[in-house]
């Protein structure tokens, strides 16, 4: 169903959006937590880029190559 996978991404970026507050609530230096926030902002765009079918997986591996 297309409105349990839109509310499923809602969900997960309102926990993503509390993980971020959250972290801005954690007593450390800003360096450390602006390079927490920058990490977990590419996972998410990554994730919602493939989510939405516009980037291929990670997953997937070239048999032959190493």
């Amino acid at each position: 169903m297309l409105t349990s996978g839109l509310i499923s991404i809602i969900v997960a970026l309102v926990v993503v959006g509390l993980v971020l507050y959250l972290i801005g609530m954690i007593p450390m230096d800003g360096t450390i937590k602006q390079i927490i926030r920058v990490v977990v902002l590419i996972a998410v765009v990554v994730w919602l880029l493939q989510t939405f079918g516009l980037m291929g997986s990670f997953g997937h591996t070239v048999h032959g190559m190493r």
